[in-house]
């Protein structure tokens, strides 16, 4: 098998990939340090966590619902079209909130409403540029954008951190702007990949593709994925600080990010054999098996462990998500399908935070991994279900 480097280095080799890939992924690192960005601003105009927990709430519910409606203008106008006015709103957003020009929580819903899904354009992109006799390299082109999300997740957030720390609580918005504005632009100006626009009666007839079951399917699963990080968050520092040293909950994350960035990698560089479903149904069954130890453990070694095997999985589900959502919906509603599927797992985590919170308050840590494995059980059926569903359409067929 050729090493995970080779596959990766191939894939980035094709023309006009790395153009659109790399500025994508910048302006995703700024994706990730906005939320948490926020919150140090708030906290340190205010005083607050609470205020700063409410204005990173509306930005969090803008994002997931203006979102797919930003897909849905970009599937009809193109990106190159509606990515530069998009960005220029977001501009204006973050300077009403860098200057407290409007009310805090105005400019945070503003801010949310603007941001464009720069990983969904550039998923899309690569629906595009590996379509035909190359679609065989999708899992590794999203196993790709699976590695730059994590990244910026892992990043981003100590960036801003680390400058809040230091004084500078403004200077973490800022610069997610930056990043963002400037990745998105630069994406923009890469027509050569730009996914082609189809005719308004193709667009009406492929929009009913999203109410369909195969695109349901998917975006259920992103809102169980969502319900499971969620649930994480909340478990794991519960579980800390129920132990007495709060800061343990620091390398037990570490383990489950570095394990997660191993999954992807590993299987991008696989060489896929047999069918998606089939794999998405097995990563969901290895996922549910390796959260049931969570709901009885209590050693901070062998909770760490099983952490990092739930790692494993995790990514192969995200990966395995965005393939089966690429190939349930026409290209022309593409943007937005991967953009419905980013605001259910938004909502996920949200719900998630909540109904985590009460069974930590109820029965400790445990508890809240308990969401974490009923998540991956859900995950599992669902899977199943559309397995079997897969597997009698086909019998169907003469």
């Amino acid at each position: 098998m050729p090493s995970a480097s080779a596959n990766y280095r191939t894939l980035l080799r094709t023309s006009g990939a790395a153009a659109f890939f790399l500025p994508a992924s910048f302006g995703r690192l700024g994706i990730a340090m906005t939320g948490i960005g926020i919150v140090w601003l708030v906290h340190a105009r205010t005083g607050s966590y609470a205020a700063a927990g409410l204005v990173t709430g509306g930005f969090a519910v803008a994002d997931a619902v203006a979102g797919p409606q930003l897909g849905r203008l970009v599937d009809r106008f193109g990106q190159a079209r509606v990515l530069p006015w998009a960005l220029g709103a977001h501009a204006g957003a973050v300077a009403l909130l860098l200057t407290g020009a409007v009310p805090d929580l105005v400019a945070g819903v503003l801010v949310g409403a603007t941001l464009p899904q720069l990983g969904a354009l550039s998923a899309a992109r690569w629906s595009a540029l590996l379509s035909g006799e190359r679609a065989a390299a999708l899992p590794t082109a999203f196993a790709l954008e699976a590695l730059a999300n994590g990244v910026s997740y892992m990043a981003g957030p100590a960036l801003v951190s680390v400058l809040g720390a230091a004084g500078r609580p403004g200077a973490g918005v800022l610069l997610a702007a930056a990043l963002v504005i400037g990745g998105g632009l630069v994406l923009a100006a890469q027509r050569r990949t730009t996914p082609p626009l189809v005719g308004r009666a193709e667009r009406r007839h492929a929009a009913r593709a999203l109410l369909r079951f195969a695109f349901l399917l998917q975006a259920a699963l992103g809102l169980a994925l969502g319900v499971f990080f969620g649930a994480m968050q909340v478990s794991v520092t519960a579980y800390a600080v129920g132990h007495g040293t709060p800061g343990a909950a620091a390398p037990l994350y570490f383990a489950s990010n570095c394990t997660n960035l191993v999954g992807g990698l590993a299987y991008g560089a696989w060489r896929h054999g047999g069918s998606p479903r089939h794999h998405q149904a097995a990563a969901a069954t290895c996922l549910t098996i390796a959260c049931l130890p969570l709901t009885f453990l209590d050693a901070p070694l062998a909770v760490g462990a099983t952490l990092a095997l739930t790692g494993l999985a995790v990514p192969v589900l995200l990966i395995l998500t965005s393939v089966l959502t690429e190939s349930s919906v026409p290209r022309a509603v593409l943007t937005q399908a991967f953009t419905w599927g980013n605001s259910a797992s938004a909502a996920g985590i949200a719900g998630a935070a909540a109904v985590a919170g009460r069974m930590v308050d109820a029965g400790g840590a445990h508890g809240g991994f308990g969401v974490m494995a009923g998540a991956a059980a859900v995950m599992t059926v669902l899977a199943l279900g559309g397995l079997r569903a897969s597997s009698a359409a086909e019998d169907e067929r003469p």
